[in-house]
């Protein structure tokens, strides 16, 4: 399991014109950090250490360990903000940890045995992906990095849904506490479509 560290500093220049400077003079990243017994706090991160930390897919379900001004702190990132053409991040939220509250967050899916896949090696199928994440509630000492998908078993026409999927102990898809109808698809196992073209050749060729 990796574990993430990242350091800010408390910022009490606030507003727009305060975070455009923040960025452009000091390539900082203005943040907020709230939930907790705590007030909402105002922080600045370093821009490269965070886009670091970004490259990571686990970076984004996993308690992060926040040290504001030399304070440490257990955090979820909630939410990011890029900049629409240049896709650099704008501003951060995040979430404190408190021990024995849930939380709710997204964890990737990850496809497994997909060159395995019944409905692909003997009916010629094609996999399609419903689904990349999961939305589930979990104690933080419960959170998976991600959630894996058998596709071993699955054969041609079979859909895969939420209330397949094996969670961890403790976790649940949130989702499903929603109903059975609910039960949202995240992947399935189609037949290969025919291109246009090749379906007139083949026309053709039974004309013959």
């Amino acid at each position: 399991m990796v574990d993430f560290t990242l350091n800010a500093k408390a910022r009490n220049d606030l507003g727009k014109g305060a975070s455009r400077r923040l960025r452009r003079n000091a390539d900082l990243v203005p943040a907020i950090v709230y939930g907790g017994e705590q007030e909402p706090q105002s922080i600045a991160l370093e821009a490269r250490e965070l886009k670091k930390a970004l490259e990571n897919e686990a970076f984004y379900s996993h308690v992060i360990s926040l040290s504001v001004d030399g304070k440490s702190q257990e955090v979820l990132l909630k939410a990011l903000q890029r900049h629409p053409a240049k896709s650099h991040v704008m501003h951060a939220d995040f979430l404190r940890v408190v021990a024995g509250h849930k939380v709710t967050v997204l964890v990737p899916l990850h496809f497994i045995n997909e060159d395995a896949c019944v409905g692909v090696k003997k009916s010629g199928g094609v996999i399609s992906h419903t689904m990349t994440e999961v939305e589930v509630s979990c104690l933080p000492k419960d959170l998976p990095e991600f959630i894996e998908v058998d596709m071993a078993k699955v054969e041609l026409g079979q859909i895969v849904h939420l209330s397949d999927l094996k969670l961890p102990k403790g976790v649940t898809a949130v989702a499903l506490t929603q109903g059975a109808d609910h039960d949202l698809p995240v992947a399935n196992v189609h037949a290969a479509r025919v291109a246009s073209g090749d379906a007139a050749a083949e026309g053709e060729e039974s004309a013959e």
